[in-house]
This record gives structure tokens, C-alpha cells and sequence, in this order.
């Protein structure tokens, strides 16, 4: 791991209750005066403050007593939730044992994949939006897994820890500050895993770089780049699936409303809460208008979608800091006309990696102001864990990470070791939503990232290169 110990000392930072007050409190006195937060006040939102009242974070990161067959509960069967189904099914040391969805017949179909896959037919939960307390409540499981609207995540994985079972959610797992510390809190109480599922970090490619950048190929990582950027309207407008939820939270929020995708693999890369953490980040908006056009384009006069409004900027750029003064450019785009990307950029102070097209450029190795193609490092930096599981994972969802991702949850809770991606990440990365909402609504004013491991973020070890 790189020595940051000549880096700058990490002030106090704010714990939940004093940060909800202070930014409810600036954005009261802003809009009194009329003055906008700017560069020129850059504290205006960064007052610090003592721990949370839950006290110190723990010494160490969290494992388990190991499983020997992982109890499974799905909350979600949707799309990606069947995706995930079908992974674990592949999966040794695996049972499927309850399956809840809003949708019974929905519930019926997974439970036939189920039979199909040999297994004993899972008991169905289909009464209503909440019958995943009645399952967590009734059934004998190791872990709950959900994939439901986004709203969902914290109530389904707080009643699952609270049962006495595991958690492990699709993302975001959280959507504000309180929301985030009570999955924090929760985890640490009752000492169970709160997993956020960020299929990214085990993309191929995000873990070829990942194994470069241990290697040092970069050299010092100094700055990033990445973000969502997926042509959503389609999506958003449709009557089914995403279409039924998501379009909601256009109306109301204005931010960077899906940012783990791009971050997460990039925290992996920064050794984000294992050596370094985000400080602060500030968020800018532009107008919102990808919407209302595809609105006005697709729907006749007098519907309800051509008199719907929205909040929500048609593309945000938020800027984080961290503590020990890396930036990184986080982008959501999610409601204009434009091919996907991740963007996935990587630089230090010997080479870079870019995504989007994928190209890097190392020192040493590549030729003066010129790319190389990223496919002829695969045989000198393919993840081990792809290696060995590649062939496993084909024909899984977005590209065979989603099965590597599933794999190694089951790994870790076997095996009773840490999982790669703990309560703290989760929180870490899910609360960037919030945090932007705040800074775009004050002006672009820098807001302070929670530490939701108080102050352990110096200490916990750095994510290993691990094999299968």
C-alpha cells in the first residue's frame, strides 16, 4: 500500500444528526440572504464536528463464523434480480430457500428455476410490498438478497439483520445520509455483513487495471474520472419494470442520482476507506430538459407524461477531494440521446488507463503520445479471479460480472472472511446522491463526506489480489 503518511491530518468530520441541521440550516440562511454558496465561501458546508454517537469503529473489518451452505432469501425478482437468481443457482453451496416478489407470478416462475436446478421448491412471499418482513421473520436463512426499487434497499436489509441474517442489496443501497448510517449502525449492532452489490468492481477489465495499479504500473494514482452515462428515457418512460419507479426520482431529485457504476471500481483503485477516503465534493447540474423533449416527442398532447416536470439536471458533474488530495470526476447522464459509458480513467504519475474506448498509456512501455490496446496486457495482468471463474461466467449478465460478483459474496461467506465490499463502502459510495443533492440546491457549495468508519480508514487493510 502506498505511505500516505506524510499526508495531511483528517479533521473531525461530521456526524448524521449535526449534518442533517447544518445543511438544512446553511441552504435556510442562503436563501434569507440571497447569497449562493461559491468558491468563495468554500466552509460553507464543511463545519466539522466529533464522532457519531455510536462510538468508535471497529478494529478490524467484519467476518463471520463460516457457512458451510448459504440459506438464501431473493426480496426482488425482477430483471436483475432473476439475473441474480440464476447465478447463484450455479453457484456450489448455495439452497434457495424463499423467494418474495409484489408479482406472484413472477414468484412462481423463479421458484420452477429453482425445482429445475434440483433444489427443493423455495417458499413464495407475494402478499404485499412488505411481506420480506414476514419472510425474514419465518424462514431460516444465512442471507437475504434485494433487488427491488431503490427505495426498498434499507428497509429490507435492516429487517433482514434484525432477523438475524446477512444482507446484500443491488445499488444504491441507500438514498440519504440518515439512511446510510442506519445501515452502519445496523451492520455494527448486530454484526452482520450489509453487502452492497456493485457488479463494476468485478468487471474484467476494472480488475485488470485494479491488479496494474497494485503493481504500480501508474505509479502514484493522482486523479479519476467516471460516472453513468446510459441513454435512460426509454427506460424511464416505459410501463413496466424501471419504467413503473425510476422516472419518479427525475421529478423530485436534482443530483448525481446513480454514482456507484463509475465510482466504485475507481474507490477500489484509490484504496477508498483502506487507506484514503473521500473529504469533501462539490456538484453542478445544467438544465433539465431530455425529458420533457422525449415527452413532447413521443406521447400525444393531453397525456399525463407531456405535463410531467423535472428536477433533475440532464447531466451532473460532482467533484470529490480526498483526504489525501486525489480528485475524481464523477458524471451522471442518464436523459439525453448518447451511447453508453462508464468512462473508467485512471491516472498517476506513470501512465493511465481510459475507458470508453479502453486505451492506456504507460511509461516506459508505450510509445511517446500514443495508446496501447488494454488487450495486450490481459495475459500479464487478467484478474485472478477471472482466470480461474471466466469460464463460469459466461453468458451472465453484463458481460459475466454480475456472476463473478455473486461467486465471491459466496466465497467470502464460506470461507468466514471479510467480504470485499463492506457496509462502509456501501455507505460511503451510496451517500455521494445525497451529498450532491445538497451541493447543487447550495450552489455548487462544497459538502463534507460523513466518516462512517470514524477514523479507521487509516487503518483497515488494503482490498487483496485474490484468486478463486
Amino acid at each position: 500500500m502506498t505511505d500516505f503518511s506524510d499526508g495531511p491530518s483528517r479533521p473531525s468530520n461530521l456526524d448524521r444528526r449535526n449534518f442533517l441541521e447544518l445543511g438544512a440550516g446553511v441552504a435556510g440562511a442562503m436563501a434569507l440572504s440571497g447569497v449562493p454558496a461559491s468558491a468563495s465561501t468554500p466552509n460553507s458546508l464543511r463545519a466539522r464536528s466529533g464522532a457519531p454517537p455510536i462510538g468508535p469503529g471497529p478494529d478490524e473489518l467484519f467476518a463471520a463464523p463460516p457457512i458451510e451452505r448459504v440459506r438464501m432469501g431473493f426480496v426482488g425478482v425482477g430483471l436483475q434480480g432473476g439475473s441474480h437468481v440464476r447465478n447463484f443457482l450455479k453457484i456450489d453451496g448455495v439452497e434457495i430457500k424463499a423467494i418474495c416478489d409484489i408479482n406472484a407470478q413472477r414468484v412462481a416462475e423463479v421458484q420452477d428455476w429453482v425445482t429445475d436446478a434440483g433444489q427443493p421448491k423455495p417458499t413464495g412471499y407475494f402478499r404485499s410490498e412488505r411481506d420480506f418482513e414476514r419472510l425474514v421473520q419465518e424462514e431460516e436463512l444465512d442471507l437475504v438478497f434485494t433487488a427491488t426499487p431503490w427505495r426498498w434497499h434499507v428497509p429490507v436489509c435492516i429487517a433482514a439483520m434484525e432477523a438475524g441474517k446477512h444482507a446484500a442489496t443491488e445499488v444504491p443501497a441507500a438514498l440519504t445520509i440518515e439512511e446510510c448510517w442506519q445501515l452502519v449502525e445496523a451492520a455494527e449492532r448486530l454484526q452482520k455483513h450489509c453487502v452492497m452489490m456493485e457488479n463494476v468492481n468485478y468487471g474484467r477489465t476494472e480488475l485488470m487495471v485494479l491488479n496494474m495499479v497494485r503493481q504500480e504500473m501508474f505509479g502514484e494514482l493522482l486523479h479519476a474520472e467516471c460516472g453513468y452515462l446510459h441513454d435512460l428515457r426509454a427506460i424511464k418512460f416505459l410501463n413496466a419494470n424501471e419504467g413503473l419507479w425510476r422516472r419518479e426520482h427525475s421529478k423530485t431529485r436534482n443530483g448525481n442520482l446513480y454514482p456507484t457504476h463509475g465510482l466504485g471500481p475507481v474507490a477500489q483503485y484509490m484504496d477508498i476507506n483502506r487507506g484514503d477516503q473521500f473529504d469533501y465534493l462539490i456538484s453542478m447540474s445544467s438544465n433539465s430538459r431530455g425529458l420533457q423533449e422525449y415527452a413532447r416527442e413521443h406521447f400525444r398532447p393531453g397525456t399525463r407524461q407531456r405535463s410531467e416536470e423535472f428536477a433533475l439536471g440532464d447531466i451532473n458533474t460532482s467533484l470529490i477531494k480526498t483526504s489525501f488530495g486525489r480528485t475524481i470526476i464523477v458524471s451522471h447522464d442518464t436523459n439525453l440521446p448518447r451511447p453508453y459509458s462508464r468512462r473508467n480513467m485512471i491516472q498517476g504519475t506513470r501512465g493511465l488507463f481510459s475507458g470508453y474506448p479502453n486505451r492506456l498509456h504507460i511509461e516506459g512501455r508505450t510509445q511517446a503520445h500514443s495508446w496501447d490496446d488494454p488487450a495486450d496486457y490481459v495475459s500479464e495482468f487478467d484478474h485472478p479471479l477471472w482466470t480461474a471463474e471466466g469460464e463460469n461466467a459466461r453468458g451472465a449478465g453484463h458481460g459475466g460480472m454480475d456472476y463473478i460478483e455473486d461467486y465471491r459474496l459466496i466465497k467470502c461467506l464460506r470461507d468466514g472472511i471479510p467480504t470485499d465490499m463492506n457496509v462502509y463502502d456501501a455507505a460511503a459510495l451510496s451517500v455521494v446522491s445525497p451529498l450532491s443533492e445538497m451541493s447543487v440546491a447550495n450552489g455548487g457549495a462544497p459538502i463534507s463526506f460523513p466518516d462512517f468508519t470514524r477514523g479507521q480508514w487509516r487503518n483497515y487493510p488494503q482490498l487483496e489480489i485474490v484468486g478463486a
